[in-house]
Parts: structure tokens; C-alpha cells; sequence
């Protein structure tokens, strides 16, 4: 029996420019976009790339290579490199990051971390057992500290499916206290990715299994910040790609789309070893046929 297809607005396709593009990548961005022409939702290309460390202006150039040469559609965001840098990086929405942190920082719900990450590692990543600084009261105006949020770890968090339903869970103990400011002064991933969702009209997400403790994160900080039109956005979360019992991941040079098209290999030959990798046998010519290959949908 087929599922009722609910109707969204706008979903998006959000890649990091800290590597080049993986086949793990294209398997999500094909069924965005499935999903996304199925349901009447817009696709809006966002690339989160105020990680400065790792960003690379190569990796910036290849998401615009690999999506068109995979045919892989988006709808509204920049339109090349240059565009991208001009208009929509993240670094031009700084001040609505800034304002979020602000309203953490006068409610107090925020505190000052000196904790290194190998420190909370070493701890087996329960920041409950590891870290002191809550305690500490150190000011939020020291050098080279990570904000926190103080999370409400004990209270359930609703989750809207995309089937509209809600997913009721806690909060992992990996994403207690989890970093919403990085010791660089730059806004963690959590918070600008709520704010750019917000800021875009975003009200369909569409992310691996593996982000299913990212979107728990985001939830409650919407929550910290009072922005309730968050909780309402619908969630669907996919299987991974997964190589060796691994999941893909941008060190992986072999399996990026630059490699394979290096290499000779044609969009068709991509969508194939995708759909292959999934236990599919059949060639499979473009994102859609992936999509209808492994019945992703509603």
C-alpha cells in the first residue's frame, strides 16, 4: 500500500566543502531530490562552509562540477563558485549566527569550555563525566574556549516525520552539552544549520541515519531559542552507503566523484555502482532511476 505523499515547500541539499564529493553523497542528494519532486518541495543548495580549517576552494568548485555533471537539480542557492562566494556563504549570514549566540549567552544558557577534544575522547565522549567547566563559571569572553549548551538531557524531544508523525527520543549522551560556539569564534554546525533552516523556509530535511543524533541536537536548541517554527519542519532520515561496514567519508579518494570521473566513468556508470553497492543489479541511467531502483520514497 502507497503512503499519502504529504506536500512541502522547500528542502535542501547541503553539502561541506572539506573534501571532494563521495558516491555516499550522491546516493543523499539523489534521493533529495526524488523525494524532493515527489512531495512539490523546491530544492535550495546550501553549502555550510564556515568549518575555515578544511574549506578548499576545489572542494567548493566540485560540488557545482559533480551535480551537474550527475544532472542532480537544485532550485534556488548559487549558481557556480563564484556566485556562491559573492552571495550565499555562510560567512554573509554571521550576524544571525551572532544574535542566536547572544540570546544563549543573555539567557544563560550557554557556558565557557576549556576542554580539549581528546580530553572528552579519552572520556569515551560523555561530556557529564569529563568536563568541569559548567561548574567553573569561566567568562564566555575567554581566549580559546568552546560555548556549550546547557541541554535538557532527562526531556524528551519530538521529532515530526515525514510522514507526519512524531518520533519522541532523549538526547544521546554524545549531544549533552554539545558546542553551539567553536574555540575559532566561529558558530558550530548545530546552530548555523538551524539558523540557515530557518532563515530559508526549510520545511523538509532529508539526511542520513547517521545525522539522526544532529537532528535531536537541533531540535533542542531550537528550543534554547524559542524558535518554534523549527519543531514543525519534517525530518526523513535514509540508510547509509556504506563500504567495508563503514560509512563513506570524504578521505575515501577512491570513491569520489572527481576519482571515477577521472577515471572515464560516466554519470550512468556512477548511478550504476551506487545501485550495485546496494545490492541492485540492474544499470540505472540517472538520480531518478536510483531513486525508483532502491523505492525510496513516501
Amino acid at each position: 500500500m502507497t503512503a499519502q505523499v504529504n506536500q512541502f515547500n522547500k528542502t535542501r541539499i547541503a553539502p561541506t566543502p572539506s573534501g571532494f564529493l563521495h558516491l555516499g553523497n550522491i546516493l543523499s542528494f539523489a534521493i533529495t531530490a526524488a523525494l524532493a519532486r515527489k512531495t512539490g518541495a523546491k530544492i535550495l543548495l546550501r553549502i555550510d562552509d564556515l568549518d575555515r580549517a578544511r574549506v578548499n576552494q576545489q572542494y567548493v568548485q566540485d560540488i557545482f562540477d559533480t551535480l551537474n555533471f550527475l544532472e542532480i537539480p537544485w532550485d534556488e542557492g548559487p549558481g557556480n563558485a563564484v556566485e556562491f562566494e559573492e552571495s550565499y556563504s555562510q560567512l554573509h549570514r554571521m550576524a544571525l549566527y551572532n544574535n542566536a549566540l547572544k540570546q544563549l549567552a543573555a539567557n544563560k544558557q550557554v557556558y565557557a569550555c576549556s576542554c580539549s577534544r581528546q580530553q572528552i575522547t579519552n572520556s569515551g565522549g560523555d561530556i557529564s563525566s569529563s568536563c568541569e567547566c559548567l561548574n567553573k563559571h569561566i567568562p564566555l569572553e575567554t581566549e580559546n574556549v568552546n560555548w556549550r549548551l546547557i541541554t535538557r538531557n532527562n526531556q524528551e524531544i519530538n521529532v515530526k516525520n515525514y510522514d507526519g508523525k512524531i518520533i519522541q527520543a532523549h538526547l544521546p549522551a554524545e549531544m549533552h552539552n554539545f558546542i553551539v560556539k567553536k574555540k575559532d569564534g566561529f558558530p558550530a554546525y548545530q546552530l548555523t544549520s538551524v539558523i540557515d533552516d530557518l532563515f530559508y523556509g526549510v520545511d523538509l530535511i532529508i539526511r542520513g541515519d547517521d545525522l539522526w543524533p544532529s537532528t535531536l541536537a537541533q531540535q533542542e536548541l531550537a528550543i534554547a531559542l524559542n524558535e518554534d517554527k523549527f519543531g514543525t519542519i519534517a525530518f526523513y532520515h535514509h540508510p547509509l552507503l556504506m563500504e567495508e561496514g563503514k560509512k563513506f567519508s570524504k578521505s575515501a579518494g577512491a570513491t569520489s566523484v572527481r576519482f571515477l570521473r577521472g577515471n572515464g566513468k560516466t554519470p550512468q556508470d556512477i548511478y550504476t555502482l551506487i545501485a550495485g553497492m546496494l545490492g541492485f543489479t540492474q544499470s540505472v541511467g540517472n538520480w531518478e532511476l536510483l531513486a525508483d531502483a532502491i523505492c525510496i520514497g513516501f
